[in-house]
């Protein structure tokens, strides 16, 4: 049985390897520390433009997902446009939970 992404996203934060809101994200993208940036697919073209564009500089991989009040109850926050995940295995686990959903 597949476990819900929102789910896994929530077991991340918990355990220290999810970063949210955007200023963090972008020092986590800077810094090399994320592996996965996750966007909400109602964030602003704004906001998906620019970190789309961050993460390509970076190579940081970069997925539309969910919703932002969804992203922001999995991890316990208001709504959230921006999560980045900053250990290897979750988010290619992650990675692989969103790609089985589309």
């Amino acid at each position: 049985m597949m476990r819900s992404p929102l789910l896994f996203l929530g077991i991340a934060r918990k355990a220290g390897k999810a970063i949210t809101g955007e200023s963090m994200c972008e020092n986590a993208i800077r810094s090399g520390k994320a592996h996965l940036a996750i966007i909400a697919q109602d964030a602003s073209d704004n906001t998906k433009k620019k970190f789309s564009d961050m993460c390509r500089a970076r190579e940081v991989k970069t997925v539309f997902f969910g919703q932002k009040n969804e992203i922001g109850h999995a991890v316990g926050k208001g709504d959230t446009a921006v999560i980045c995940i900053i250990d290897m295995g979750i988010s290619t686990k992650l990675q692989h939970m969103i790609n089985e959903l589309n």
